[in-house]
């Protein structure tokens, strides 16, 4: 597909060009579109889904956030559940006692996860535009314009009113608005290979380090695995060619078998980089996912918290260029979702650091980390909630209730329903004690709902799951004032 040489991206001002056809562009596409906006996704690759990925794994609040767009239940049903996560050794983490509707991992592969956001995107309108690369960008007090490049060669021109790089560690979106991504790579010459099994694991996801190797095996479903593995006394650049014996041979050290691996379909190698973009805005251009923060895979948080990014950013897009919100609000992306990303590459840094633990003091560290998480159920709660999404709290204003800035759980709504159903349609949700009678004026971003309990507070969601307000007691011009405020 060749993309026209053209000057507009959509209608103006409601128009919003999103970089990178990832999960994380994907949501925020679908998002936007089903908000009303004219969005326009780039992918430099053709059209097709790629199995080409390194994430398996679908926590807890990814979930909650698929529910919301109506998809959790087709991954359920494709992937495999599991309510213990392994991270190494003897350290797992035990879900059953999450604060969730999904208390659990689900393992399947990435491309799972892209064909559902595609299929919605498509739905919803999203402007695909395949083959095609960014050069460049410029932006103005009106917005952005993008020069990009066909794969016959040709240029072309687009303009939006927002752009989202969504494109990568490698974003060309970051580099063209000069946006440092400071960091070091932290394990070099990782392999990876996707190969038949003569005596498959039984568990979904087998982890396991020993010595100076380490090995990690996932199902794609369809008869292949994954298999990522790394050996301390093998360091080589990343382009140096990957055989299957070496990752028998490492695999086997690190696990005890290589399960009779054969048959690979595909071989390549890689480093991992602990990455992050100070800003994660720059005037009308956002980062979203693994252009803004990159990290190690373990705990398998990389895509989890580019979908979060996607989630926190969508729908205060939709509220500014729909009119409802001031351009303000787009300054809590970064308020919010950059502390996040500095908290997942400081945890997933440490499961790594702790998995390779060489010298006496680190291994006793993490023996006893491995036992405190065991026995001490407030750190197993911290832990558990980091990894899984669902302990995030976004930073509320002075005097506020206590529940603002707080991850709202699917909570029972009167008349059978649940709350993540009711945030379908990128929604606000006010839950409140009586029936509230939502107006014309706010009609397709409000609903209003009672508690299927007698409880009295008065909570409003924003689209994302998130408290945005909330009183104990409030009289309904207090409830007015609060959707003037911030559903506007």
């Amino acid at each position: 597909m060749t993309t026209p040489t053209s000057t507009s991206a959509g209608e103006g001002t409601r128009s919003v060009i999103v970089v990178g056809a990832g999960p994380t562009g994907l949501l925020l596409a679908g998002d936007l579109a089903e908000a009303g906006l004219s969005v326009t996704l780039l992918e430099k690759r053709p059209d097709r889904i790629s199995n080409l990925s390194r994430a398996f794994v679908l926590h807890a609040r990814s979930l909650e956030q698929l529910d919301a767009r109506g998809l959790a239940d087709e991954l359920e049903a494709v992937g495999r559940r599991l309510g213990r996560l392994q991270l190494f050794g003897r350290l797992t983490l035990d879900l059953s006692a999450l604060p969730s509707r999904y208390r659990h991992v689900l393992v399947l592969p990435q491309y799972e996860v892209e064909k559902a956001l595609h299929r919605r995107a498509v739905k919803a309108g999203v402007d695909f535009r395949h083959d095609t690369a960014v050069t460049g960008l410029t932006q103005d007090a009106d917005g952005v314009t993008v020069e990009v490049r066909a794969a016959d060669g040709r240029p072309g021109r687009l303009r939006a009113a927002y752009v989202v790089g969504a494109d990568g560690m490698r974003s060309t979106v970051r580099e063209a608005v000069g946006l440092p991504f400071p960091g070091r790579s932290v394990i070099r010459s990782v392999a990876l290979a996707d190969v038949r099994l003569a005596e498959p694991p039984q568990a979904p996801l087998t982890v396991g380090a020993v010595g100076e190797a380490f090995a990690f095996l996932a199902p794609f479903g369809d008869g292949y695995h994954r298999v990522i593995c790394w050996r301390r006394d093998r360091q080589v650049p990343d382009d140096a060619p990957v055989d299957l014996e070496e990752v028998r041979e490492t695999t086997r050290l690190a696990l005890g078998s290589d399960f009779g691996m054969h048959d690979a379909r595909w071989m390549s190698r890689f480093h991992s980089d602990e990455r992050q973009a100070p800003a994660y805005r720059a005037g009308r251009v956002f980062l979203a996912g693994d252009a803004a923060h990159v990290h190690t895979p373990a705990g398998g948080q990389g895509m989890n918290t580019g979908l979060q990014d996607a989630a926190n950013l969508g729908w205060k897009l939709a509220q500014v260029l729909g009119g409802h919100a001031p351009e303000a609000l787009l300054d809590t992306y970064q308020a919010e979702r950059h502390p996040v990303g500095r908290a997942v590459l400081r945890s997933s840094g440490g499961i790594v650091r702790l998995a390779m633990a060489k010298r006496p003091w680190t291994r006793a560290v993490r023996t006893a980390l491995a036992t405190l998480l065991t026995t001490a159920g407030p750190v197993r709660r911290v832990a558990v909630g980091q990894v899984t999404g669902i302990g995030h709290k976004y930073a509320a204003p002075r005097g506020a209730h206590r529940l603002v800035g707080a991850r709202i759980p699917d909570v029972a709504l009167a008349g059978g329903g649940r709350l993540y159903e009711a945030l379908r349609g990128g929604r606000f949700v006010l839950i409140a004690p009586w029936a509230h009678e939502v107006g014309p004026d706010r009609a397709g971003r409000l609903t209003a709902q009672r508690w299927a309990s007698d409880r009295r507070t008065v909570l409003l969601v924003r689209p994302d799951g998130y408290a945005a307000w909330a009183a104990d007691a409030a009289d309904r011009a207090e409830v007015e004032t609060a959707l003037a405020t911030h559903v506007g």
